[in-house]
């Protein structure tokens, strides 16, 4: 049966109080035995802050990126182990805002996803074209590209066990959200990619998450696709009601 997965990415939003407060209205209104996997992913800085919010409650916790060295002279950086003490059971890494901002590569998003596994955190790998590489019919190459480039010589045991997440670079932040019928059919693709590049249960297992303007309104019609396991939310996740508005209408789709 599917279990969907729904993360709130923060991005560099909010502050401590509001992390506080975002924390608490979510744990009061999630059942321990809620249908749906949900996910935050606060800033660093805040992590301690919403994990402690959160302290009872299903909700898990996400770092929105990581260092792929266990330690060492990294100024800035974050290590997996760090992230796990404080808590934290997911990382994303790959995002397009840091493959197209802060310029890294897929060899770079191959090294976080390594050590991620390794401290057994479960990576959030975003692929996703550009408007431009879309409009030149582009879109499956690039996916490719990446899941090849990000996740490297993965075991199909490890590649089962983590989350993919489809963002359409031009969906992001824009308030333009692919219909349903374009993430059904990169998330399709995304599983064909998969099934050739490890096999058929990897691919079948792996959890595929559509992000890209996603809101209470629209998630609806967009986790009802075949391929669709869950969203990754960007600006919805940013008010508690609009998050849980998503997250409902997942448990929704599980139960019509």
């Amino acid at each position: 049966m599917k279990r969907f997965l729904i993360a709130g990415n923060w991005k560099m939003n909010l502050n401590r109080g509001e992390a506080v407060q975002w924390g608490q209205q979510v744990a009061s209104a999630i059942a321990e035995d809620h249908p749906v996997d949900i996910v935050v992913c606060p800033p660093s800085v805040y992590l301690q802050a919403a994990g402690e919010a959160l302290t009872d409650s299903p909700v898990s916790l996400a770092a929105q990126d990581m260092y792929h060295q266990p330690n060492g002279a990294f100024t800035g950086e974050i290590s997996a182990a760090m992230l796990v003490d404080l808590g934290c059971r997911y990382v994303v890494l790959g995002h397009s805002e840091r493959r197209h901002i802060l310029g890294e590569s897929n060899e770079l998003v191959q090294q976080k996803v390594q050590a991620a596994i390794a401290a057994e955190l479960i990576p959030i790998v975003c692929v996703g074209e550009t408007l431009e590489q879309r409009q030149a019919g582009q879109t499956t190459d690039i996916v490719q590209e990446q899941v090849a480039g990000s996740l490297g010589a993965l075991s199909p045991q490890q590649v089962s066990q983590m989350i993919i997440a489809y963002e359409p670079v031009w969906a992001i932040g824009t308030g333009q959200v692919a219909t349903p019928e374009q993430a059904e059919e990169v998330h399709a693709d995304l599983r064909t990619i998969l099934e050739n590049r490890y096999n058929h249960e990897a691919a079948t297992q792996v959890r595929i998450q559509y992000g890209g303007s996603v809101k209470p309104e629209n998630a609806a019609e967009l986790l009802a696709q075949p391929n669709v396991d869950g969203a990754l939310v960007g600006g919805a996740s940013l008010k508690a009601d609009s998050f849980l508005g998503i997250v409902e209408a997942a448990a929704t789709c599980l139960n019509p």
